[in-house]
């Protein structure tokens, strides 16, 4: 069974809800054989990098960048996953008030570096999402669940 990891920051309700549609995109009907493992940024581990076949980012834009909390989960899992990782793919969704540039750019950055491979364009998200936002969350998380199927 392949396994995905949503590796999350969400510290508020525009953030929380961002992350909920991910994970009901993941966890839809006709995603099989696909365990989806939540992890808290500041608690998901090396360990659980090096277990999944698929990662999804969730962070808010804090002061232009991903979250602190975000970039923890890099500085830790970066040099145990650089190789054993390589060609993984993922999915990012972020969270801003008025900009979420700086955020995007840094996570692409590090997982261009870790040589992760981005399977659609990232999920962004300035004030309360609408209805269109969760739905690309959702899509995004369903999208990168069905890819660790594989073609069908």
């Amino acid at each position: 069974m392949a396994k995905l990891l949503i590796v999350h920051h969400t510290p508020s309700p525009n953030v929380q809800a961002m992350f909920e549609a991910v994970l009901a995109g993941a966890t839809t009907d006709g995603i099989e054989n696909v365990e989806v493992v939540r992890r808290a940024a500041l608690a998901a581990t090396p360990s659980d990098a090096l277990d999944a076949d698929g990662f999804i980012l969730g962070t808010p834009a804090n002061l232009g960048m991903m979250s602190g909390a975000l970039k923890v989960f890099f500085d830790l899992a970066y040099y145990p996953c650089l190789d054993a990782t390589r060609g993984r793919p993922f999915g990012l969704y972020v969270h801003g008030n008025n900009d979420t540039t700086g955020a995007v750019i840094a996570a692409e950055s590090i997982t261009k570096a870790m040589g992760w491979q981005r399977v659609q364009e990232p999920v962004t998200v300035i004030g309360a999402p609408a209805k269109a936002d969760t739905q690309a969350c959702w899509n995004l998380g369903a999208t990168v669940a069905a890819t660790l199927i594989g073609p069908i």
